[in-house]
C-alpha cells in the first residue's frame, strides 16, 4: 500500500489515520522504524510540523513510540486497543486543534493581550503576576505544577486587560494547551534548561507590563511564543 499525498488543509488527523492504516495493513510492522519525519513530509506533501503532530497523535494513541535520537518505532497493539484508545474529540466531532494551530492562535492574540495588560494592569494585578512568576521560579521542570503556574501567569495577564472576552479567549486557548496531544509534544522538548529559558522570557514579559510598556510587552510575548514554536520544530531530544 503506497503512501498517498494528502491535502495540507486536512492537517495532522488524516495523516495519522493514513499512517495507522499502513501499520494495520502490515506495511510497517511492530518493531520497525517509520521513515524519517522529513521523508514523510515529502511523501505526504505537507510540512514537517504537520507530520510531527500526526506522529504525536499516533504516540498518544499507542501506535508508535518516539525515541529521541533513534526514530519512531511501531508498537505491538492488542486488538482491544484499536477500539479503546483514541485522541479526544471536540463537541463538533472534529479532531482537537493541533499544537501548532494552538500556538498560531495564541500568537495572534496574546501579544496584544500583553500590550493591553501593560496599559491597564492595576498594582494588585501586577502583584499577582509577580507571585505567579515567583511560583514558576521555585518550580522545577520535572514538577507537574509548572504547567499550572505557566497557565496562571498568562491568565492573569488576560484578566488584567479588563476585557472579559479576551480573558475567556485565553482561558479557552489554555484548555487546548493542556490537551494530551499538546502535552505529549511538549514532553519531548521539556527539560530544565528550556524551563529556565521560559522563566526568563516570562520575566521579560512581566517587566514590560510592570513598567507600562505596551510596545515591549507585545514584542516579548511574540518572542516567547515564537521560541516555543522553534523548540517544537527542532530535532527530537537526543538527536
Amino acid at each position: 500500500m503506497p503512501i498517498e499525498s494528502v491535502d495540507n488543509r486536512r492537517l495532522y488527523r488524516l495523516i495519522a489515520e493514513q499512517i495507522s492504516r499502513l501499520i494495520e495493513s502490515g506495511e510497517y510492522k511492530p518493531g520497525s522504524r517509520l521513515p524519517p519525519e522529513r521523508t514523510l513530509a515529502v511523501q505526504l506533501s505537507v510540512s514537517r510540523p504537520t507530520v510531527r503532530e500526526a506522529l504525536i497523535a499516533l504516540e498518544v494513541e499507542g501506535w508508535v513510540d518516539i525515541r529521541g535520537g533513534t526514530g519512531v518505532f511501531v508498537l505491538e497493539r492488542p486488538v482491544a486497543d484499536a477500539e479503546t484508545v483514541a485522541v479526544p474529540q471536540s463537541t463538533s466531532n472534529l479532531p482537537p486543534p493541533g499544537p501548532f494551530e494552538v500556538l498560531y492562535a495564541r500568537d495572534l492574540i496574546e501579544p496584544d493581550v500583553a500590550a493591553l495588560a501593560a496599559k491597564n494592569a492595576t498594582p494588585e494585578q501586577i502583584a499577582a503576576m509577580a507571585q505567579a512568576l515567583g511560583d514558576m521560579v521555585c518550580c522545577s521542570a520535572s514538577d507537574p505544577m509548572n504547567v499550572e503556574y505557566d497557565r496562571r501567569f498568562h491568565q492573569l495577564l488576560a484578566d488584567a486587560t479588563g476585557n472579559g472576552a479576551l480573558s475567556q479567549t485565553v482561558q479557552t486557548l489554555w484548555a487546548m494547551r493542556t490537551d494530551p496531544l499538546y502535552l505529549r509534544l511538549q514532553d519531548h522538548f521539556h527539560n530544565e534548561a528550556i524551563w529556565q529559558r521560559a522563566i526568563i522570557e516570562h520575566r521579560e514579559i512581566f517587566e514590560a507590563i510592570k513598567h507600562g510598556d505596551a510596545k515591549a510587552a507585545r514584542a516579548v510575548m511574540h518572542k516567547h511564543l515564537k521560541n516555543i514554536k522553534m523548540r517544537f520544530v527542532s530535532s527530537w531530544q537526543g538527536e
